[in-house]
């Protein structure tokens, strides 16, 4: 028989003496246990009871496996380990517990050898791996104690103290604190009570100094981002405040501390009556996967990287606690302050509690309420009762049809019959099913599906795997409505992962889509790098009682792992473009006159960029189409110097990013030393680095000077590896313009590090008599060169000017 095989640190036996060449017989007799001694071919030895008539253990026996000399003592049941045993390896490392089958299995102790990271463990066991309430000790003082599940440290009610006093209570998945938690930093006081994911804090949390300042707000992987609230030291929290913070932890949106204890208290409580843990200095015989140890240790780094972030926060960080605190006893005067930040920048910030204007309950109501709207995803999700429900219905039913109907059909070039109304075909949904059509809970409807050859085409070219565009448009989950941004009163329709936009379109924008759709086909066919709307599928639904619906599936440019702060529709005309609201958030979408930002770009990516950009202009010029825009977004990104002064002649931009190798990028540390918020990473030979890409991205990898015209990888040191390619993930520095200071003259602007993201949307109306008809009216009341309706060959060049001073050329290049 083998010794017993080492899985995660855990001693374990894969075979028993009944399996593997033992003296197991499934056939002798049946009688009375006797006591005997059994020596295997193999060399290994049993002494201990055995059935009669048969050399199988059973009671209580010992076994040694020969060479390595391990031993096990205790229970056996039909040649199995079973009951409670102990067993010994050469190194030192003891299990003692219950056994079943075979397997470590019910309650034990595992005390590990000199060598070992592992020191000791107590608790449940299943199937040789630790499972169910459990304390971990390790040989550098670090202890857990709490759920395991199959090995892992997972469930609620976990408590991970590390050696230097610093403690976790909360939730925990697959060893990382994932779920609602505390963190309390033993060196500084200061303590996170909120949502974590993957060891970072993510989501809705209450950070406290020490001093007694806090901050309550959102957090995006270990960086403040959105909206909160910031209390300095000494300064009374308002009842009404308390009241929110109470009914957060209500809700479920912060952790509730005593529940939090409490579980922690009926866990321990349930191990009562066990033996005291040995905490000798000893260590399992096998360190754990490399993937294991190291990952505390990243979740500590985190810690210490937010404690960097946040203890600067003005009036809070290395201050005495006593300072200031006692004359201002009794008073108020310490401003409360709204503050937003994107991806850990500071970018807006509001006092609260002016003594003048103290805010009034109904105020803080609504500011609660958009406080509770932000850690919300976009749109309203469509669920039973919702206005769009059974529009919902119709078209997941009928594209899923239509879909399924196409995808067997064998793939080949797309020809003239498949362009124009006659490619279409309609099929009826009736609610009690066809012979062609399943039975449903929407009303009876009509569904036409427009050239599908040409739109599978379209898929198959963006890279769009047929099951995952069913699974995101007609999956389980709700799609959500969006509030429309423009004039049009179209419904927007976001599928569930974010990859698909649903437009509902005019009878002319049909029209139009249709008569360019070969245009389009072979436009986007050129150029892999187009910055046009990406169509994937054209449809029309009509209920047996109501109006009818054409909608436009389109790729959704801003679905990234990046939070997109900030994004602008321009279209180079000023009449009307500007944004109506008084408050503006990362769902705003901001007009050219809105725009205070200009955007630097390495050189030869500006030009490829612009020249792309003007390629699109011209071919939608081509069709006849007028006010289409630039769909800009971009994601601030922290870094340590956000800020600069400087006179407009000066550059503002490095020459080159920071460049680090395939190899140095593997690194964890070596990118987090730079103190740019962007590093590009040169692509090594082996491409076996994980890189995120797009969900519909084509064409090429933009190369950078700054790594000798090699292709790179976009690095944001902590949060993600991005593919860069033309207008995704672009990175860049935003250059944002400030009012001029009186005593010097000199203009002052903020400078950050931003990744950008670019298309050409609205590309559906055509220059129709109603549209000329619309701009000789406007140019008799308005200024002919500020508004949007003009013919195509002018709006292009318009469009393209303005564009240009949008993206100007970096002087120090």
């Amino acid at each position: 028989m083998t010794p017993p095989v080492v899985a995660n640190g855990l001693g374990a036996s894969s075979h028993s003496p009944g399996t593997n060449g033992g003296p197991n017989h499934p056939n002798a007799a049946a009688g009375g246990p006797r006591a005997g001694e059994v020596t295997l071919p193999n060399g290994d030895i049993y002494s201990g009871t055995l059935l009669s008539g048969g050399d199988i253990p059973e009671g209580v026996g010992r076994y040694v496996w020969s060479g390595s000399s391990c031993v096990y003592e205790g229970g056996w049941r039909q040649g199995m380990r079973h009951g409670r045993g102990r067993t010994l390896w050469p190194s030192g490392a003891i299990h003692e517990g219950e056994y079943s089958a075979g397997y470590m299995d019910g309650e034990g102790t595992y005390i590990g050898s000199s060598d070992s990271s592992l020191s000791s463990y107590k608790g449940g066991w299943k199937l040789d791996r630790k499972h169910g309430h459990g304390i971990q000790t390790y040989c550098n003082g670090d202890m857990y104690e709490g759920p395991w599940v199959q090995g892992q440290m997972e469930g609620h009610g976990c408590r991970y103290t590390w050696a230097n006093g610093t403690t976790y209570v909360g939730a925990m998945r697959n060893g990382l604190m994932s779920g609602k938690g505390v963190l309390t930093w033993s060196a500084t006081g200061d303590s996170f009570q909120g949502n974590w994911l993957d060891g970072a804090m993510h989501g809705y949390g209450l950070y406290t100094w020490q001093d007694g300042g806090c901050y309550v707000g959102t957090w995006t992987r270990g960086f403040k981002d959105g909206k909160g609230t910031f209390y300095p030291k000494c300064s009374q929290v308002p009842a009404a405040h308390k009241l929110y913070i109470d009914e957060l932890r209500q809700r479920g949106v912060l952790p509730d501390i005593s529940n939090i204890l409490q579980h922690h208290t009926d866990q321990e409580s349930a191990a009562v009556g066990a033996s005291s843990l040995s905490r000798r200095n000893l260590s399992f015989e096998q360190r754990l996967p490399s993937k294991k140890r190291p990952s505390l240790q990243r979740r500590w780094s985190i810690g210490v990287a937010v404690e960097r972030i946040t203890r600067h926060e003005p009036g809070v960080g290395g201050s005495d606690k006593t300072n200031g605190c006692e004359d201002t006893a009794g008073s108020n005067t310490f401003p409360i302050l709204e503050r937003e930040y994107a991806q850990g920048i500071l970018i807006s910030e509001v006092v609260l509690n002016h003594k003048t204007f103290p805010e009034s309950s109904k105020k803080l109501r609504l500011r609660q309420s958009k406080m509770m709207r932000d850690i919300k995803r976009p749109g309203e999700a469509i669920i039973k009762g919702h206005r769009s429900y059974d529009l919902m219905l119709c078209l997941q039913l009928g594209i899923r049809y239509t879909v399924g109907k196409i995808t067997p059909i064998e793939r080949r070039e797309v020809r003239a019959s498949d362009y124009g109304p006659k490619a279409s075909f309609w099929m009826n949904f009736p609610k009690n099913g066809s012979r062609l059509t399943p039975s449903h809970r929407a009303v009876d409807f009509k569904w036409k599906d427009y050239c599908p050859m040409v739109f599978r085409n379209l898929r198959e070219m963006f890279k769009i795997d047929t099951a995952d565009y069913m699974i995101s448009i007609c999956g389980s989950d709700a799609l959500r409505e969006l509030s429309s941004p423009g004039k049009s009163g179209s419904i927007f329709l976001l599928s569930q992962d974010d990859r698909f936009m649903i437009k509902t379109l005019r009878k002319s924008e049909v029209q139009v889509l249709l008569r360019m759709l070969p245009h389009y086909y072979r436009h986007v066919r050129t150029y892999e790098n187009t910055l046009i709307t990406k169509f994937f599928g054209l449809h029309r639904v009509k209920p047996s009682s109501g109006q009818k619906f054409r909608f436009v599936v389109m790729g959704n440019m801003f679905c990234t792992e990046l939070r997109i702060h900030r994004r602008f529709d321009l279209k180079g005309s000023s009449l009307g473009r500007s944004t109506d609201k008084i408050k503006i958030d990362e769902n705003t979408t901001l007009k050219d006159l809105d725009l205070n930002y200009s955007f630097y770009l390495e050189p030869s990516w500006r030009d490829s960029l612009l020249k792309q950009i003007e390629t699109d202009s011209e071919f939608l010029r081509n069709q006849g189409i007028m006010d289409y825009s630039l769909l800009l977004g971009f994601h601030y990104r922290a870094r340590q110097n956000l800020q600069r002064g400087a006179s407009f002649h000066e550059s503002i931009l490095p020459d080159k990013l920071p460049v680090l190798s395939e190899q140095d990028a593997v690194e964890e540390d070596s990118a987090c030393n730079y103190r740019e918020g962007l590093v590009l990473v040169q692509r090594g030979s082996d491409q076996k680095s994980k890189v995120a890409v797009g969900p519909h991205i084509r064409g090429s990898r933009l190369r950078s000077s700054s790594a000798c015209f090699e292709e790179v990888d976009l690095l944001l040191p902590g949060t993600a590896r991005l593919q860069i390619q033309l207008g995704v993930n672009m990175p860049a520095r935003a250059e944002k313009e400030e009012k001029q200071a009186e005593d010097d003259g000199k203009s002052f602007r903020q400078v950050y590090d931003v990744v950008l993201y670019i298309g050409i949307i609205d590309i559906l109306q055509e220059y129709s008599m109603r549209k000329k008809m619309e701009h000789a009216y406007k140019s008799i009341k308005y200024n002919p060169l500020s508004i949007s309706v003009v013919e195509p060959r002018f709006y292009s060049e318009r469009f393209l000017k303005f564009i240009h001073t949008v993206f100007p050329q970096n002087l120090s290049s």
